[in-house]
């Protein structure tokens, strides 16, 4: 199965992302523009990522329009999010729960961190945005003992290995109703494969075998193919 498209420099695919035909890339950009339009803000964020340790690694604009309206289709106030690199998406998420809510953002590397609350003082959204740093695992569970405001919904995008651990908080910190949505869950085709050694696609499918053994989740996958190449993603709602 395909790895990650930087173990191709040949291609010129961007690293963090995966090959995407050229006819993916024209009706991305054709739907980014005539329904997404993004603005400065948003704009400013996407090419910041080049300073993050993962260039290139934020959800596409219409994939970050896409959790906007899943934020406001579901009513949710409180969004928990793994994995912050530049902000991006947690702009996107920020803007969805408006002044009344909250994001609560988790990263690991302080660098990225400190790209991401540029990025949210720039956006005007520092006020509903909490970001902390330190291992994911670590931060979900000192909310967790802090006996935090249950969230409503949880974009886990993070280290893929972690999924299961990832999934597992987000259900401790969340209740019914509650929206669940797993990133880069296709990886170019690899999850297909069950004897894969890659740590990424193991992670994958340890969560889609977690979330289907659990009762009080109804769950989707939906494959995507876009400037992003060819993944997708979970969305889990609790019941």
């Amino acid at each position: 199965m395909p790895n990650l498209p930087n173990a191709h420099p040949d291609r010129g695919v961007p690293a963090n992302r995966y090959e995407a035909a050229p006819a993916w890339r024209v009706v991305d950009d054709y739907f980014a523009e005539a329904l997404v339009g993004e603005d400065d803000v948003l704009s400013y964020a996407r090419a910041s990522g080049e300073r993050t340790t993962m260039p290139n690694a934020e959800v596409a604009a219409n994939q970050g329009a896409l959790l906007g309206l899943l934020t406001q289709i579901s009513g949710a106030r409180r969004v928990l999010e793994f994995g912050t690199l530049a902000g991006y998406s947690t702009i996107w998420f920020a803007r969805a729960v408006g002044p009344e809510g909250s994001v609560v953002t988790l990263e690991l590397e302080p660098t990225n961190a400190e790209v991401a609350r540029e990025n949210f003082m720039r956006a005007g959204l520092a006020d509903r945005i909490e970001l902390i740093e330190g291992a994911a695992a670590e931060s979900t569970q000192r909310l967790i003992e802090a006996g935090a405001e249950p969230f409503d919904l949880v974009f886990i995008d993070a280290d893929k290995p972690s999924n299961p651990l990832y999934l597992q908080a987000a259900l401790e910190l969340t209740r019914s109703g509650a929206v669940i949505i797993v990133d880069n869950v296709v990886r170019d085709g690899a999850v297909a494969n069950a004897e894969s050694a890659d740590p990424r696609v193991i992670g994958v499918r340890s969560v889609v075998d977690a979330i289907a053994a659990c009762d009080g989740l109804t769950a989707t996958a939906l494959q995507t193919v876009g400037i992003k190449g060819w993944d997708g993603l979970i969305v889990a709602r609790r019941s």
